[in-house]
């Protein structure tokens, strides 16, 4: 069943900006009482000509056209509510309520001082102002009475003392859908390791199940994936697997604008409004960031694509002129950016709101944590979940899943990159594995960096620990083949073999959560779903 919005107020007190923040929020449809008029009086598109049809409808109808005309636009919408944008006399408001049930109409009445009405009224372009001063306006026969309608609304606002986003949160509470009631939820995907734990795959993999893709983080990591093959930096891992997806590049991301515009280029249909939105506040990578990390950073393998450097840069330059490094530059100070500009802290909430499904892809692993990790051998951002929410601006509480992505065998970049337990050659792993020592090295290769992987055995006690600070409800665990190659031709569950099936028994009860997505391959013949979501 449809909810009605209908507002009311005198001229200029500011319904129409009002009108366009309460649909910033919730997902609405104007009734165009405009175009009703037009086809049921027949006259043209002329303001005073409707005022005219409009005041004769409210005649011989006591106002019943208004619920006549959301009727007829009942069938053409797709959205949770219907907005009637101005309500002029008492029996228009009463005619919906009758219609339509008391409960599912909610009218707003907009009011304001007199002397902040006629200011707004002569901030207007002459051309738009149908009288010469605001007191000519106010004595219009309908405007003169429209005060009446306070006294049934079911909320008065006063439109003078906030601004139209205030306005439509004090208007609403308790009324439209309340963040307890959102039926939208988001699904985490961070890695448990150091990095490069097959994030990426898996959720290109199951990115088709969901209506929004977030990504945080930096060009620091790359996400491979196979259908479409392509390596992501800066979109989700998804973006080309599900085309229908809104994208979604968070606050705390990190930009290097070639490689974001880059990554447009090869995914057009992106440049669609409505597709793509990029945060205001992501920070942007400069070449001097670069330049810094690469004199700065090789004692502990960074990939040095800047990220730190901006990172830091944005927390010191708040403000400030800096003395070392570029300044400051955010995503909305950039031209190329502007189209994609919208905040998306409230694009995700209105998501929910609407009962979409979100997938909030983290980058790197937990045990890179700024804070957490094995300090200084790690990353320039808080990796896990409780950061990856942060970065995003989505409350613990709208998080239905969170899976901790990680390898049977953990791999950290190639050189002086941090401790990372028993260590093992990529010869080990192929004498284990069976698979070609060839094809091991081919891929052990960091799609950023270049450089050769070190691996190492699992650390039991770091794994446990990873799923205890994430949150973990589900561990997607990847690289099963390197168990056995002969686990790549398994379909299910019990083709694995023995020892397949043992270590992954063997993960569920060190870490208590199961293991609901094992990988054995690359792309979708790969993965053994095992999930029960609900």
């Amino acid at each position: 069943m449809k909810t009605i919005i209908v507002l009311s107020g005198p001229i200029a007190v500011g319904k129409t900006s009002f009108s366009d923040a309460l649909r910033k929020r919730y997902p609405a449809d104007k009734v165009s009482t405009r175009n009703y008029i037009m086809k049921v009086k027949g006259v043209a598109d002329d303001r005073a000509a409707l005022q005219k049809a409009g005041a004769e409808l409210d005649a011989e109808t006591n106002g019943s056209w208004v619920a006549d005309a959301v009727e007829d636009a009942l069938p053409t919408t797709t959205q949770e509510y219907l907005l009637v944008d101005s309500a002029r006399i008492v029996g228009q408001v009463n005619s919906l309520r009758e219609r339509f049930g008391a409960d599912r109409v909610h009218h707003f009445h907009l009011t304001a001082p007199y002397e902040v009405r006629e200011t707004r009224y002569l901030s207007r372009s002459r051309n738009t102002r149908e009288f010469e001063n605001y007191a000519e306006a106010c004595e219009d026969p309908t405007e003169a009475s429209v005060d009446a309608l306070r006294a049934i609304a079911n909320v008065v606002v006063d439109t003078g003392r906030s601004d139209s986003s205030s306005c439509v949160t004090y208007a609403t509470a308790g009324r439209l859908k309340a963040s307890s009631a959102y039926t939208g939820y988001v699904d985490i995907f961070v890695g448990g390791q150091w990095g490069s734990e097959g994030k990426g795959n898996i959720c290109a993999l199951l990115a088709t199940e969901y209506d929004v893709l977030v990504r945080v983080g930096g060009p620091n990591a790359g996400h491979k994936v196979a259908d479409p093959a392509y390596t992501y930096r800066q979109l989700p891992s998804g973006t080309g697997s599900n085309q229908s997806a809104r994208i979604f590049l968070a606050a705390g991301s990190t930009i290097s604008l070639p490689t974001l515009l880059k990554e447009l280029n090869d995914h057009p249909w992106l440049k669609t409004e409505g597709r793509l939105s990029i945060d205001p506040q992501a920070m942007i990578i400069e070449q001097g960031d670069i330049d810094i990390e690469e004199k700065l950073l090789e004692k502990i393998s960074s990939t040095k694509q800047g990220v730190g450097s901006a990172t830091a840069r944005k927390v010191l330059g708040r403000g400030a002129t800096l003395e070392w490094g570029p300044q400051v530059r955010l995503a909305r100070d950039i031209e190329e950016l502007k189209p994609y500009l919208k905040s998306v802290r409230v694009e995700i909430e209105r998501a929910l709101a609407g009962g979409q499904r979100i997938m909030l892809e983290g980058t790197q692993g937990t045990e890179l944590s700024i804070h957490h990790g094995s300090y200084p051998h790690v990353t320039s951002r808080e990796t896990s979940v409780a950061g990856c929410l942060s970065d995003a601006g989505v409350p613990y509480n709208r998080v239905r899943r969170s899976v901790l992505v990680a390898r049977t065998f953990p791999i950290r970049v190639g050189g002086p990159s941090g401790p990372m337990g028993v260590e093992m050659t990529l010869s080990e792993i192929a004498k284990i594995s069976g698979v070609p020592l060839n094809e091991i090295d081919k891929t052990e290769k960091g799609s950023v960096s270049g450089k050769t992987r070190r691996i190492a055995e699992i650390d039991w006690e770091k794994i446990r620990m990873s799923v205890y600070v994430n949150g973990a409800t589900d561990i997607a665990l990847t690289f099963v083949d390197y168990l056995g190659v002969e686990n790549r031709s398994a379909k299910t569950f019990n083709d694995l073999s023995e020892k397949a099936q043992k270590f992954i028994r063997d993960v569920e009860r060190v870490c208590a959560v199961s293991v609901s997505l094992i990988s054995k391959d690359f792309g979708v013949a790969g993965l053994i779903d095992l999930r029960e979501w609900q």
